[in-house]
C-alpha cells in the first residue's frame, strides 16, 4: 500500500510527522480527504479535527487545529496550523471556558474589531468542543 508523508506544524513546533494512509481535515469549503498521489492543492483550513490514519496503526491520530493553511503535494501533506493541540491534550473545561468568555465578549463589544475577534474565538472554541466530543465517541 502506498503512503503519504504528513507534517502538522504550528508556531509552537511540530505536532505530527510521519507516514499515513490518508488524512481528513476541515477545509474552507468543506471536509477534505487526502490520499497518496492527491492532486496538488493549497487552501485555508477551518478550526476542527485533523484525522490521520497512520500506516500500520489501527487507531487514527487526532489533532485539533484552530485554522491555518493546507498544502498538498502528491507525496507530502503539510498542515501549517495557527494553533494545534494533540487529541489527548484537549481540555474540555478550558474549551467551555473559552466559549463562555467569547460569548461574553461578543455581548460586551466596544468595537467591530472586538466583536470580530470574539466571533473567531467563539468559532474556535465550538470547533474544539465538537472535536473533543467526536474523539470521546471514538474511544
Amino acid at each position: 500500500m502506498s503512503s503519504i508523508h504528513v507534517d502538522v506544524v504550528s508556531a509552537e513546533g511540530s505536532i505530527f510527522s510521519g507516514e499515513a494512509e490518508f488524512v481528513a481535515l476541515p477545509g474552507e469549503a468543506g471536509e477534505l480527504g487526502i490520499y497518496p498521489r492527491h492532486t496538488p492543492l493549497i487552501t485555508r483550513i477551518r478550526p476542527g479535527a485533523v484525522r490521520i490514519k497512520v500506516v500500520g496503526q489501527a487507531e487514527e491520530e487526532f489533532v485539533f487545529v484552530a485554522g491555518g493553511i493546507l498544502e498538498v503535494q502528491p507525496h507530502i501533506v503539510t498542515v501549517l496550523a495557527d494553533t494545534a493541540i494533540r487529541g489527548h491534550d484537549l481540555d474540555e473545561a478550558k474549551a467551555q471556558e473559552a466559549k463562555r468568555a467569547a460569548e461574553e465578549a461578543m455581548v460586551n463589544k466596544e468595537s467591530k474589531l472586538d466583536y470580530a475577534k470574539a466571533q473567531a474565538e467563539l468559532a474556535s472554541a465550538i470547533a474544539q468542543i465538537a472535536a473533543i466530543q467526536r474523539l470521546r465517541r471514538k474511544n
